[in-house]
């Protein structure tokens, strides 16, 4: 969720969604528009808005591939086993083996 404060009411924060959030316009005044059709009229400029938004997806996608990388053994080492043990092959999109130089 991204804090912001609706236009006149800067003493009341709200917490929104970015992912409800279609677009962003500065047109004087910032104008939030949701998926629902919905335009709320924020006090904080758009880059604020646009900046709180990508570090709240940056968040998000940190913490995910932090859950992956402690979650799952490493794809390139799978590799490296299975291919040290000669279980790997070459293969065509056919599903042919093809030769190997």
């Amino acid at each position: 969720m991204i804090t912001l404060h609706r236009l006149g009411h800067n003493a009341e924060p709200f917490h929104l969604n970015p992912d409800l959030i279609i677009t962003v316009e500065a047109n004087p005044d910032t104008v939030v528009t949701l998926v629902s059709g919905t335009k709320i009229v924020v006090a904080e400029p758009a880059e604020r808005v646009i900046a709180a938004i990508r570090s709240y997806r940056i968040d998000v996608l940190a913490g995910a591939m932090d859950k992956r990388r402690q979650e799952a053994p490493s794809v390139t080492g799978l590799a490296a086993r299975r291919a040290a043990q000669g279980s790997l092959r070459a293969v065509d999109s056919d599903d042919e083996p093809r030769p190997t130089a």
